[in-house]
């Protein structure tokens, strides 16, 4: 088997799980067990599915950064539980889906799966570091589309992107981008800045939605390609446009480090090779199929990685 990096984006798929997997299932004493249950699934089907050799299950230490959120205040802002001053926000999660994210950690250990985090970072941004130069062939896995910026042919990295569901999964490469939104995905960073995102709190250029902003990339290459034009009154471009630009100016200079996810983290070191679960880890992890009620998900994931031995 020819080696090949898959990156979850961790978050994103448990709490997909967490709403995918009835919450009736819980554990002996009470505690739902969905989530675990359902990323555990995921992570069975996906390593076999599409060949992983390597896996990181990267992990939001931060998921609202301090210094994004200067830039862009708005960012995340609705998704704020509780604000924590000189630390990390606390983010509306369902208090079921709280209880379960350590054993989520804890079922993630015992597969030897290596978590990785970075301080005042987004998961995002160890998957665009992680990506970034690998020596293999990368897959990530998300549901968010503003991974999309580190999908590159030429460096084989795909995106599956699991917004449709499990069920559906779409492997998404340069062609996928182009025929999706009519830009490159070295062009989706600016594109997206332009577009805005509700999800993010981010509002974009008022008046300007996907294909005008595609149409604008296609001419103008780049969102400072698009300003310079914008400003210069020989280039034709119509009035309107040009107003939406200059009232857009204070977001636009700031929009692009807050949509870009960091490339160059000093992640430290770390084993990311799937292997056979063995010895005293796996009579623990087969344990808690009965402690924790986890089922056939224990037996379906051992099994996938029994195949790496």
């Amino acid at each position: 088997m020819a080696d090949r990096l898959m990156l979850l984006d961790t978050a994103s798929l448990y709490f997909r799980a967490f709403y995918g997997v009835p919450d009736s299932i819980t554990a002996p004493d009470g505690t739902p067990v969905n989530a675990v249950r359902g990323l555990l699934d995921m992570i069975a089907r996906l390593a076999a599915d599409f060949e992983a050799t390597n896996l990181v299950a990267c992990w939001d230490d931060d998921w609202r950064p301090a210094w994004r959120v200067e830039l862009i205040p708005s960012y995340k802002a609705h998704r704020v539980e509780r604000a924590v001053p000189d630390g990390v926000d606390v983010e509306e999660t369902p208090p079921g889906l709280v209880v379960q994210i350590p054993r989520i950690r804890e079922v993630l250990g015992l597969l030897d799966i290596a978590i990785v985090g970075a301080p005042e970072h987004e998961a995002d941004d160890v998957i665009g570091t992680l990506a970034t130069g690998a020596a293999m062939p990368v897959d990530v896995v998300t549901g968010d589309r503003d991974l999309f910026q580190l999908i590159d042919d030429e460096a084989s990295v795909r995106v599956v992107y699991t917004a449709r569901g499990m069920s559906k999964l779409e492997v998404l490469t340069d062609a996928s981008i182009v025929g999706k939104y009519g830009v490159l995905p070295q062009q989706y960073v600016d594109f997206s800045v332009m577009r805005g995102d509700s999800s993010d709190g981010l509002p974009g250029v008022a008046g300007v939605g996907e294909k005008t902003a595609a149409s604008l990339l296609q001419q103008f290459v780049d969102l400072d390609g698009i300003r310079t034009a914008a400003a210069d009154a020989s280039v034709p471009m119509s009035a309107s446009v040009r107003a939406k630009f200059a009232a857009a100016a204070d977001y636009l200079d700031v929009a692009p480090t807050v949509v870009g996810v960091v490339r160059d983290l000093d992640l430290g070191e770390f084993d990311s090779r799937l292997r056979p679960v063995t010895g005293a880890r796996r009579e623990a992890f087969e344990a808690l199929a009965t402690d924790w009620n986890l089922g056939g998900s224990v037996a379906r994931v051992l099994a996938a990685l029994d195949a790496h031995g």
